[in-house]
């Protein structure tokens, strides 16, 4: 089943949103914007995201690229 996810970031806490492949909520939940907080809520999540969408802004280019790194570090 194809899942995405959807991160709004603040400086503290990042809302992320899972759906399905149609449109339906899967899971919500409020993360710490740390990009090791988010990469393990995902893990934990199970399911691998065919995408995730995140805000524009100057946190969102700092988690992006953390994750990423870790991401990437791990394979």
């Amino acid at each position: 089943m194809k899942q995405y996810a959807g991160i709004d970031v603040s400086l503290e806490y990042a809302s992320v949103c899972v759906v399905d492949a149609d449109g339906r909520i899967v899971r919500e939940a409020k993360i710490l914007s740390e990009p090791d907080a988010l990469i393990a809520w995902f893990g934990e999540h199970g399911v691998a995201m065919e995408r995730i969408g995140l805000e524009a802004g100057a946190l969102s280019q700092w988690l992006h690229a953390g994750m990423v790194k870790q991401v990437f570090a791990s394979s």
